[in-house]
């Protein structure tokens, strides 16, 4: 059985569902504060997975997700270095994202910063669904997706890099999830794009698909009850003598891919 490690702290507020969506593909997740890894009291080597889980870590006032990469760094940079080697798995979701972009997860080398997420182009917070589009991408985590109905929840999400950077991530299959409209067409801008991201970017990997982040939130959009349009789907369903599956299978997916990968 996998070992899941979500991690929390200061401003995280995601690491209940998030916990919840690996147990219920199978894993057995623990929910453990940044200090108690620091202290030694859990140990990051112990885990299959590491998740940075959405929130607000810090009120992001240092700049989302980077004072909390910044703990990580000063006190087990290390540990986490050798758990990447260890052909292990990480995943971050909305400032969990932001945190891996902050540590240079996803750059040249581990360590080496290539990316950012800024403040949305609107310049507000932005709580809505969107769809995404899976792209042809080595991620470990979304193998055999296509598109997706999902939550997002951020006010930095706005994917940039330079153009040299952008054309590695896409001749590498970097670029996992761009946002689309209902119908899987590329978003042309807001609201489709909810924060103006670069190339529509919702979601990248590293080089070697094992470590994945991205701005929308799969945990909370786990069960068909959570979308907005839940009751009239179920009235079109029952009307056509249909049930509306309990799990949106291709959020889920995200969660069972990384369960299954680790235990193969």
């Amino acid at each position: 059985m996998a070992d899941v490690l979500v991690i929390s702290g200061y401003g995280i507020n995601c690491e209940a569902e998030t916990a919840h969506a690996f147990e219920r593909a199978g894993a057995r997740p623990s929910i453990v504060h940044i200090n108690d890894i620091i202290s030694g009291k859990s140990r990051i080597g112990e885990f299959d997975i590491i998740v940075f889980p959405g929130g607000f870590s810090y009120g992001d006032d240092t700049g989302s997700g980077s004072a909390f990469a910044n703990k990580i760094r000063n006190n087990v940079w290390d540990d986490v270095k050798d758990f990447i080697s260890s052909d292990k798995l990480i995943l971050g979701i909305c400032n969990g994202f932001q945190i891996m972009v902050s540590l240079g997860l996803f750059g040249p080398q581990y360590g080496v910063r290539n990316c950012a997420l800024l403040a949305n182009s609107q310049n507000r917070y932005e709580c809505r669904w969107v769809h995404i589009k899976h792209r042809d991408s080595r991620c470990v985590f979304t193998q055999g997706m296509d598109r997706s109905h999902v939550p997002v929840a951020h006010g930095e999400g706005r994917f940039y890099c330079d153009a040299e950077t952008l054309k590695s991530l896409e001749s590498n299959r970097q670029v996992v999830f761009t946002y689309c409209d209902a119908f899987g067409n590329e978003a042309g801008g807001f609201p489709d794009n909810p924060n103006g991201s670069l190339a529509g970017i919702a979601g990248i990997c590293d080089k070697s698909g094992r470590l994945f982040g991205m701005m929308p939130h799969p945990e909370r959009g786990l069960y068909s009850c959570n979308e907005p349009e839940f009751q009239w789907k179920k009235e079109i369903a029952r009307r056509n003598g249909l049930i509306v599956r309990e799990l949106i299978e291709s959020n889920f997916m995200i969660f069972k891919n990384a369960v299954d990968f680790v235990g193969r």
